[in-house]
């Protein structure tokens, strides 16, 4: 099987995000291109790895972070 998870440049790494289907503020720790299938043909989504106040870190798609400032 091949690499599941790839990381990818993103221009707001390490700065202060806002998730926009949840609303939770927090870092982006980082953006990673990843294999989420269950199957060897794939399906590949990039998601954006957030921690918050609390210090968890949890996902979301790209798409839907915006910088908090």
């Amino acid at each position: 099987m091949s690499e599941q998870r790839e990381y990818v440049p993103h221009r707001l790494l390490r700065r202060c995000v806002r998730d926009i289907a949840s609303g939770v503020e927090g870092e982006l720790m980082a953006v990673i291109n990843e294999n989420v299938s269950a199957t060897d043909a794939g399906h590949w989504m990039e998601l954006a790895y957030i921690r918050g106040a609390s210090g968890r870190e949890f996902t979301t798609a790209v798409s839907n972070i915006e910088a908090a400032d």
